[in-house]
């Protein structure tokens, strides 16, 4: 998706999706209420946001949205793939 508006209409059209990795800074409609939004559709759906902010100011405001979690860019796959596990386990 290259904005929140498209994240939201992937999400709604397509059943099978059981994970979202979402970016915090996007157009159109940010990472904070593109998850808002999903998460009143869908409220176990796991989003772990990806951001290029790592302070905890950051983080909070990113778990406060409504995200399960976050991971820093740039992203490590395999801090990626871990992450990932934890939450479709």
């Amino acid at each position: 998706a290259q904005d929140g508006k498209q994240v939201i209409e992937l999400f709604t059209t397509n059943p099978q999706i059981n994970m979202i990795l979402m970016d915090i800074k996007m157009p159109e409609l940010d990472g904070y209420e593109a998850t808002k939004q999903i998460k009143t559709i869908k409220k176990n759906m796991p989003i772990i946001a990806q951001t290029a902010f790592a302070m905890a100011e950051e983080r909070n405001k990113i778990l406060e949205a409504g995200c399960d979690d976050y991971i820093a860019k740039p992203i490590k796959i395999n801090d990626l793939i871990q992450l990932m596990k934890e939450y479709l386990d």
